[in-house]
């Protein structure tokens, strides 16, 4: 089993799977460690909790939009933007438990909160994120099978990146510097997204895409109606375009921290169930704070062990699953949060140096130019 080397290289703390035991004959591992986890009592539903940070979000997110109709036609609504950013974020964080089944045991419940607060609060398409989302769950960082390393405006493997040409090849080139920057367009590529899935043949059904068209339609004139109602227009499109730009790297800071920069399977790579969601992911150390900003999603390797496990219990979850890590010789990564954007800009660096031109060079004597390698 080889990893991709651009990663060893950025990452050298990564642990290879050949290191500790062979990948074959370990579903036992798994198993004796969920059966550690049910015994504690971390898989158990935390209706309370869930109810009163449900119920904190949508008070906020209606006293964002209060603060909005009250101030008017105002300069001052840029502020509201930023809140609302923020507030947009913390409803997806829901949306992503209630997706992974962490809220309610019925799953028609939790695709129920998931729906409304994807489609109709941030108009967001729950449906086709979730099908993405399982995607990676279940194959996190493997080349053609994660569809959050696929080939895109990012390069995340020496592959993609060395398929790049003209403009191509110069955005991955530069792709660790204008990595930030361009998470101001994520909040527009994710409703564009689920906009063409529901467009597109999905695995969707049709009463399905029917209900998730409705609360978007709803979330969009709503949304833009109250823009361009209440503030000038010039208003309108700054309050539109800092709200979601800012939305746009809440998302994309959240999530960029878990896998990028990790250890990247190939194809056909066979690596068991444990091994293959501890060594891709990465966790973020913190306290309270950090998994209120986060969502949860700092203790990446808890919950791609266990998608199912509410949130607050992923904090007691951690020390059991890093000891049984240590115990059994797999590598269980956490760092600080600036390290692990770090880790990710040197990864970006790295993958994009593949895409670099050749340079050429001429030999003392006569014939062609020689193939200099890579810049």
């Amino acid at each position: 089993m080889i990893f991709d080397t651009a990663i060893h290289r950025t990452h050298p703390g990564a642990v290879s799977a050949r290191r500790g035991p062979p990948a074959t004959g370990h579903g036992s591992d798994y198993t004796e460690l969920s059966r550690q986890v049910k015994q504690a009592g971390l898989l158990n539903r935390r209706p309370a909790y869930y109810a009163v940070k449900i119920a904190a979000n949508l008070a906020l997110f209606a006293l964002g939009w209060a603060a909005f109709i009250v101030l008017g036609r105002s300069w001052w609504q840029l502020l509201v933007a930023v809140f609302l950013a923020v507030m947009f974020t913390q409803v997806a964080f829901v949306g992503h438990d209630a997706g992974h089944k962490q809220i309610f045991r019925s799953k028609r419940a939790n695709d129920l909160l998931g729906r409304l607060h994807g489609g109709l609060l941030i108009g967001l398409s729950y449906g086709w994120w979730i099908d993405k989302h399982n995607r990676h769950h279940a194959h996190p960082n493997r080349e053609g099978h994660d569809p959050d390393i696929a080939s895109g405006a990012i390069a995340f493997t020496d592959a993609h990146a060395r398929a790049r040409r003209g403009l191509g090849a110069l955005l991955a080139r530069s792709q660790a510097y204008l990595f930030f920057p361009m998470l101001l367009l994520e909040g527009l590529n994710l409703h564009v997204a689920g906009v063409r899935a529901l467009l597109d043949r999905t695995r969707m059904s049709p009463r399905a895409k029917l209900t998730e068209a409705i609360l978007l339609l709803v979330h969009a004139a709503v949304y833009l109606g109250a823009l361009f109602l209440i503030l000038s227009p010039i208003q309108a499109v700054c309050f539109l375009v800092v709200q979601q730009g800012l939305f746009g790297v809440y998302m994309g800071c959240s999530f960029a921290p878990n896998h990028k920069g990790m250890p990247i399977m190939g194809k056909d790579e066979k690596v068991d169930y444990l091994r293959r969601q501890v060594l891709t992911s990465r966790n973020v150390r913190g306290g309270r704070f950090t998994d209120f900003v986060l969502g949860g999603l700092n203790y990446q390797i808890e919950h791609h062990l266990f998608p199912s496990m509410p949130r607050p219990s992923l904090r007691r979850a951690q020390a059991l699953v890093r000891a049984y890590c240590e115990q059994h010789g797999i590598s269980y990564t956490e760092t600080s949060l600036s390290r692990s954007y770090t880790g990710v800009l040197r990864h970006l660096h790295a993958v994009g140096g593949a895409a670099a031109p050749r340079r050429t060079r001429r030999g003392a004597g006569s014939g062609p130019a020689e193939d200099a390698g890579p810049a």
